[in-house]
């Protein structure tokens, strides 16, 4: 119902105002977007054919939810946007502190409120955006915190005794009547506050201090668990497990494409920023499969997972080390590099969970080995496969690139390049050109040059070029060459 002019319960019965459950509600306006073929979700990739479906079914079924999920897998913005399913206004008992239903009254005050004024019992409304609550369970959370307790100042003050009922303190949930109310981290809350939950959950009700009070709530909860809690830090008891209608697991993109939509959206980036650097597609997918090989990486803790924050935080500081190349050469302009890439280090090493073998190799070095299987792995969805043991009569159709490589001393691409330097540099290489011409005939221009040296760190991978980083940039030479050097 829309928000009106109406100030009073007998103008709200004279509208035919007819008041549901949050549960109801949800149903039915969800009811009415599916009729009307409209998203329930907006912005959330990847779950449309999986975890919004089931999502919708366990509202349609007017369930309480958990959504279990490792971390970064969008749960909370998940139940976030269930306040977009609430009507956008709804009549409360003008000064309830648990926003009383005015033809249902729960609290005291607002059935006395009622008796004593009748149809002249003034109405406020609510908007949805005030109807969310959200808590984040932490081992400090009390009974008192989320269901309430007595206030001696409150009996102090009105002159009551303990025994009365309005003394008690509501906590945060009986706050949250008629409204979406998130547990994040479930697991996390001790077992004796998870036992506080039963009588809510399956009755509606609550019980504080022994008091002979029933307030049957009208609340939707929704639960987040990491499945990794159940094992470090606690978990979900098994008798509210029980209470809770649907357990829906969400999951991380399965595509790169819904990876790199994903990444787009969430990096928020200067303007300034984006009208500097440009940045080939490429170079996203990129981002993305570093964030693939981690959650398959023997390295990493696995059961920690790889938050889609790692591809965000990483894209953000893969553009800033280029503006920040481009701001000390004074351009205004510039082409991203495959070298910035060792700009996003930092954002890898503090987004992963190291086992102890990857604790041995240390953070960084993991972080790199992510990068070199990033290109390895993407390098035959662009050139020919390069296979561990070829014929002697075969010929590599990068062995002109490589003759190069042997007959020059050393190539060398350094980080204070301006634009123009570092494309007259990687234009010095002829194979290299043939190359992109032969297999890359129709990529952008502008992405012409950070392929080049995709091209040419994807040889290094294949063990086809060496590559040492120096102070000032890198220096790519034969493999054969720089051994016998070696020598």
């Amino acid at each position: 119902m829309e928000k009106t002019t109406i100030k009073t319960l007998g103008e709200l019965k004279e509208s035919g105002y007819k008041s549901v459950s949050i549960k109801d509600e949800l149903r039915n306006n969800l009811r009415n977007k599916i009729a009307n073929k409209e998203k329930s979700f907006i912005g959330i990739h990847g779950y449309e054919n999986t975890v919004i479906p089931e999502l919708e079914r366990a509202i349609l079924s007017r369930h309480n939810i958990n959504l279990l999920g490792l971390r970064g897998q969008a749960k909370t913005r998940l139940a976030r946007q269930m306040i977009n399913l609430l009507d956008e206004w709804i009549p409360v008992v003008a000064g309830s502190e648990i926003n009383d239903d005015p033809f249902n009254p729960i609290s005291r005050y607002a059935t006395n409120l009622i008796d004593d004024k009748g149809d002249d019992t003034p109405i406020t409304w609510l908007h949805r955006s005030e109807r969310f609550a959200e808590k984040l369970a932490t081992p400090d959370v009390t009974v008192a915190d989320i269901i309430g307790d007595v206030d001696p100042i409150k009996a102090a003050s009105l002159k009551l005794s303990y025994a009365d009922d309005r003394v008690i303190h509501f906590g945060m949930i009986p706050r949250a009547n008629r409204s979406i109310f998130v547990i994040n981290e479930l697991p996390d809350l001790q077992a004796r506050i998870q036992v506080a939950l039963f009588n809510i959950l399956q009755e509606g009700d609550i019980q504080i201090r022994g008091f002979k009070l029933r307030l049957p709530l009208d609340i939707q909860f929704v639960f987040t668990a990491n499945p990794e809690d159940y094992t470090n830090r606690g978990s979900i008891v098994t008798p509210l497990k029980d209470r809770i209608g649907s357990q829906i697991l969400t999951h991380y993109p399965e595509t790169i494409a819904i990876a790199k939509t994903i990444t787009q959206q969430e990096a928020k980036l200067d303007a300034r920023q984006e009208d500097l650097v440009y940045v080939p597609d490429m170079a996203k997918d990129l981002i993305e499969q570093i964030s693939f090989q981690a959650r398959e990486s023997e390295f990493i803790d696995h059961k920690s997972g790889i938050s889609a924050r790692m591809s965000i935080t990483a894209y953000q500081n893969l553009l800033s080390t280029a503006e920040y190349r481009a701001l000390q050469s004074a351009e205004n302009h510039t082409l991203l590099r495959l070298s910035d890439f060792m700009g996003v280090v930092p954002a890898i090493t503090g987004k992963v969970e190291l086992v102890y073998e990857g604790e041995q190799e240390g953070a960084a070095s993991v972080a790199y080995s992510l990068l070199s299987n990033a290109i390895k792995t993407l390098f035959s969805d662009y050139f020919p496969k390069i296979e561990k043991l070829e014929k002697q009569e075969y010929q590599s159709p990068y062995q002109e690139l490589i003759n190069w490589f042997f007959e020059e001393s050393g190539f060398e691409l350094l980080d204070d390049l301006s634009d123009k330097e570092y494309k007259e540099k990687l234009d010095q290489i002829t194979p290299l050109k043939k190359l992109i011409d032969k297999y890359q005939p129709d990529i952008k221009e502008e992405d012409r040059y950070f392929v080049m040296e995709f091209l040419l760190w994807g040889l290094v991978e294949y063990k086809k070029l060496s590559k040492h980083r120096l102070s000032e940039g890198f220096s790519f030479k034969d493999l054969y060459g720089s051994y016998i050097n070696g020598l």
